[in-house]
């Protein structure tokens, strides 16, 4: 009994959903249907095919006129940054540049009191080592081994 009633049930829904869809095949035929997401809720109505291609295309015109301004507002927004972080970046390079290159006197005598330094530190380590080098020396030198 309780399986008849299951198929009984079953045939009203398939009865039901035959009998929507050729209601909705109707209307589609008569009229057309109109969606709309404004805002991010979507609008879903049925208007008459004669009224619907005027306000399909203004409300497509008005859609695309508000994306479009976005997009330019958003490309004009990136690209005022880029050409920021490019100047940022030109001027940091220019600044290493004369840096390394602007006067090469000063980078002469840079490297000369740089060298001069490494000489005089280098003579104090083997003025210190020295008498112990030459104490080595002659200890291998004088010693005798069978």
């Amino acid at each position: 009994m309780d399986t008849s009633r299951r198929q009984t049930g079953i045939q009203q829904l398939l009865a039901a959903e035959q009998e929507a869809q050729h209601i909705v095949n109707e209307a589609r035929n008569a009229v057309g249907y109109i969606c709309l997401n404004i805002l991010g809720v979507i609008y879903m109505d049925l208007i008459p095919f004669s009224s619907m291609k005027g306000l399909v295309s203004v409300i497509m015109f008005s859609c695309d006129t508000g994306k479009t301004a976005r997009l330019k507002q958003a490309k004009e927004e990136a690209e005022k940054e880029i050409a920021g972080y490019r100047a940022q970046m030109e001027a940091e390079f220019q600044r290493k540049l004369a840096q390394s290159s602007g006067d090469s006197g000063a980078n002469v005598k840079r490297l000369e009191q740089e060298t001069e330094e490494k000489i005089h530190h280098l003579s104090s380590q083997s003025a210190d080592i020295s008498d112990d080098v030459v104490q080595m020396l002659l200890k291998h030198v004088t010693t005798v081994k069978n």
